[in-house]
């Protein structure tokens, strides 16, 4: 059991059985209650316009109402701070707004369980508090908003495929703690992984490029194809040793036929851009070495300084640095051809100036 000092133990939990497990449990059950600059190694430049040069920006009410009530970290407000910094930087005008659409059971079975997708359908029937050991609370609609996110995913993956858009930016979304078998830390359906499957079985695409900075390990896309080699994967996240979910050890580089194929790495509490700068190399050159046919961005903003749940510093210039880096690895690799998710990130001036860093690099 992996035990986290003191010092970092109300952001968040490494092990289901310790005592600061029990603790954040404990925190967001009662707030669930209401009781509580290195040089860059690819070019810094924009890099040529892709073949449809615009990106697809999906957002609606019904992606909106995936959020917890209460005052819970995850609140249903993230979309709407998001959208007044974009609209003030004039970014609305400069992307194709694209409104949600629901997923059937058929494409959220394409990764979970029958048995994982009825508990959570059937979850406010059976008077669920939570949907895992208290991270995920179950509030009105549940099923509902969290198909939605799934659905839209998918939306956003038809208009890159079929060459409508270059790019798809998502900012609800990116819910990358879901397992095929359960929710986890906030996500219900991991809608990251119902595009990988489809990618598969629907557009007949093998290497596939999973790139994850949010603070919290992916570990619901890791785990899911640890032992897949065409699933290239690449994530900077503070340390599991200080915070949830407390994996991604730089030891964890897949397994058998995929031992390689998969980069974790980890940084200390207190790291900032310049330690971001400094590994960031390591993800392009993974990525080249493996040549993806598509790229997934999970660019959760829960790194930046101050986020109340995790402990390093980054600003919005990481995730400008990490979008538009992809975004030319993409225009390399893939044909431009690359989506990006919003994940976590819970200070809200925070966020909006992360996924709105991210989305300027997309237009």
């Amino acid at each position: 059991m992996k035990k986290i000092p003191p010092t970092f133990a109300p952001a968040g939990i490494v092990d289901g059985s310790s005592e600061a497990s029990a603790t954040r449990r404990g925190v967001l059950r009662g707030i669930a209650t209401g009781v509580l600059g290195l040089p860059l190694m690819l070019m810094a430049r924009k890099p040529e316009a892709a073949t449809v040069p615009d990106a697809c920006l999906f957002v609606g009410e019904q992606l909106a109402r995936y959020g917890f009530p209460n005052g819970h970290p995850l609140g249903a407000d993230r979309q709407d701070t998001f959208l007044k910094e974009a609209k003030m930087q004039g970014l609305l005008g400069k992307v194709r707004s694209c409104p949600p659409r629901i997923a059937t059971t058929e494409e959220i079975g394409r990764f979970h369980t029958q048995h994982h997708i009825d508990r959570v359908m059937h979850a406010e029937r059976a008077k669920l508090e939570f949907l895992d050991n208290g991270d995920t609370p179950v509030f009105p609609g549940v099923f509902e908003a969290s198909a939605n996110v799934v659905g839209t995913a998918l939306d956003g993956l038809g208009r890159v495929m079929l060459g409508e858009s270059a790019r798809s930016f998502q900012p609800i979304g990116g819910l990358h703690h879901a397992g095929r078998a359960h929710s986890a830390g906030f996500c219900v359906f991991n809608d990251l992984g119902v595009v990988i499957e489809t990618l598969r079985r629907q557009y007949g695409i093998g290497r596939i490029a999973y790139v994850d900075i949010d603070v919290h390990h992916g570990d619901g896309i890791f785990y899911a194809y640890e032992a897949d080699p065409e699933l290239i994967f690449a994530d900077i996240h503070e340390d599991g040793r200080y915070l949830y979910p407390g994996t991604g050890g730089e030891d964890e580089t897949g397994k058998d036929a995929a031992k390689g194929t998969k980069v974790n790495i980890p940084l200390l509490p207190g790291a900032g851009d310049r330690e971001f700068l400094q590994a960031w190399p390591r993800v392009e050159e993974h990525l080249l070495r493996f040549r993806p046919e598509f790229i997934i961005f999970q660019c959760g903003a829960d790194g930046l300084r101050n986020d109340p749940l995790a402990h390093l510093n980054y600003s919005a210039a990481a995730h400008a640095h990490a979008a538009r880096s992809l975004r030319h690895i993409a225009g390399q690799c893939a044909q431009g051809r690359m989506m990006a998710f919003g994940g976590g990130g819970y200070d809200r001036d925070n966020l909006a100036k992360a996924w709105t860093a991210v989305l300027r690099e997309f237009v």
